[in-house]
């Protein structure tokens, strides 16, 4: 299989068989449990794996209550977040806020910050990063 600009790619795990390949359904998408998060579940929607983007990844979560990502920053990545449900306090450099559904931040690249869901139900997110965060090791700072 190719990806919309013809390159290689790898395909969902089970795709529409009536869908193009750059068409993504999130029920198709395995989900993970990323590194240096507690209580998440995400799904790589659009990324090097699934359609062969180069610049960035698009990812859906959800998070369960008082959990989310412990402080880390990820160089030279920039970070959105935007919710889809739920409530979530946010920290970057020691400034806090507050999200709720319908509410984005922005995470520059190399910037520490900290994201715990607030809200009884799980929280839904859609993440973007550029370019392409992919799990790697290599790309993310701890504590």
């Amino acid at each position: 299989m190719t990806d919309i600009a013809g390159r290689a790619a790898a395909p969902h795990t089970n795709p529409t068989p009536s869908q193009p390949t750059w068409i993504v359904r999130e029920a198709d998408v395995p989900g993970y449990s990323p590194a240096n998060h507690h209580g998440t579940v995400n799904r790589r929607l659009i990324g090097p794996a699934t359609v062969g983007a180069r610049h960035l990844e698009v990812l859906v979560g959800t998070i369960e209550q008082n959990r989310g990502a412990l402080p880390h920053a990820h160089p030279g990545i920039e970070q959105v977040v935007y919710m889809l449900s739920g409530t979530a306090d946010v920290e970057m450099d020691g400034e806090k806020g507050k999200l709720q559904a319908g509410d984005c931040c922005f995470f520059p690249a190399d910037k520490k910050h900290i994201f715990t869901v607030t809200s009884l139900e799980p929280a839904r997110i859609l993440v973007i990063y550029s370019p392409p965060y992919e799990e790697n090791p290599a790309r993310v700072i701890r504590d």
